[in-house]
């Protein structure tokens, strides 16, 4: 740090990404990015005539992908608001509706970003333990007043909330926002866009980096009442009003229209989710369960951190958080069948040797 560095920022623990090492060619099961490259449509709408406009500033109103994920969703354009990943959108929100007297919530386990932001933004955070089982119940959220966040499939478990406990915490204080992060939510959870016209106060956000193949491209959108968007672009035009580049804003209007490529990209993913649990069950492991691109599991025979090791030193990289509740478990990304094959092997021989 150097001597310039404000005492508020010195303060700060910031999100720590998964590892990208350079050091040598890795199956990467760490980062929850999809195995699929993206979809035909988007190599083809990032034209040689959009690479030419790079000298020229993108739409700040990002016009044309809001339609399209308008349209995925049968909503408006005045219902969405697209940012720089869903980490980007997430800030927004967290700027809009905390603060000021305000306070947020969320679990004790879940995406360690909500932590950072909370901090950065100075705000009165609570976080609500999860269930023994690990398990998210809206109950233990009923009485506080303030903004809520929910990450729904939860990450890291996996495990996921039905949208009929959303919709009551909805309506037991429609005073209060609660924004449903739902990252991973086409790979088996229950999305509560359909709400969106029936609470004012619901902000759901997703993001294109892993059911539709656009993590380097950085795409997120809110979704929710013309009012939520608003304040979110008041947000957005106080910090950076061109947030999305022109070739990202091809990419992702190009996804949105690829419903093909998408639905079997998600079916592939959850055959081979199902396929990959199976396997570490049989070899003694406890997966809770998921419904999300990635799972969440420990063994009896080797500790998580132990496990993580092992299998870097031999190629593979998996998620290990050593953090109270979950140090035992280890997040696995759920890549292609040949990746999940290699490391079902690797885990295998490893066992063995013990």
């Amino acid at each position: 740090m150097s001597r310039f560095l404000s005492n508020e920022a010195a303060a700060l623990a910031p999100y720590t990404p998964g590892e990208q090492p350079q050091d040598q060619q890795y199956i990467k099961l760490n980062t929850n990015e999809s195995p699929f490259p993206p979809s035909p449509k988007v190599i083809k709408a990032i034209s040689r005539a959009e690479l030419l406009k790079l000298n020229l500033y993108s739409d700040p109103t990002c016009s044309a992908l809001h339609a399209a994920i308008a349209d995925y969703y049968g909503l408006k354009p005045e219902n969405v608001l697209a940012g720089n990943g869903s980490d980007e959108v997430l800030a927004f929100a967290f700027r809009a509706f905390c603060g000021g007297g305000r306070g947020v919530a969320y679990a004790d386990i879940t995406y360690g970003f909500y932590k950072a932001q909370a901090a950065l933004f100075g705000l009165s955070a609570k976080m609500i333990p999860l269930r023994e089982d690990f398990t998210l119940n809206v109950d233990d959220y009923m009485d506080f007043p303030g903004t809520i966040f929910i990450a729904n499939p939860n990450a890291p478990t996996g495990m996921s909330v039905p949208r009929a406990d959303i919709q009551r915490l909805l309506e037991a204080n429609p005073n209060r926002v609660v924004v449903v992060d739902e990252a991973y939510v086409d790979f088996g959870g229950e999305s509560c866009v359909p709400m969106i016209f029936r609470y004012d106060n619901l902000l759901v956000i997703q993001t294109m980096s892993k059911s539709r193949q656009l993590a380097g491209g950085r795409l997120g959108f809110a979704l929710g009442h013309p009012d939520l968007i608003a304040d979110l672009n008041r947000v957005k035009y106080s910090f950076n009003p061109y947030n999305v580049n022109r070739l990202s804003m091809a990419a992702g209007a190009a996804a949105m229209a690829d419903t093909a490529y998408f639905d079997a990209c998600c079916a592939a993913v959850r055959q081979t989710r199902a396929w990959t649990v199976g396997e570490l069950e049989n070899l003694g492991f406890t997966v809770l369960p998921s419904s999300a691109n990635f799972i969440f599991a420990k063994s009896q025979r080797i500790p998580g951190g132990e496990l993580y090791r092992r299998l870097k030193e031999n190629g593979i990289l998996v998620r290990w958080f050593d953090a109270d509740r979950i140090r035992d478990y280890v997040r696995i990304t759920i890549g292609s069948m040949e990746q999940m094959e290699a490391l079902v092997d690797q885990i295998g021989q490893l066992l063995e040797a013990l």
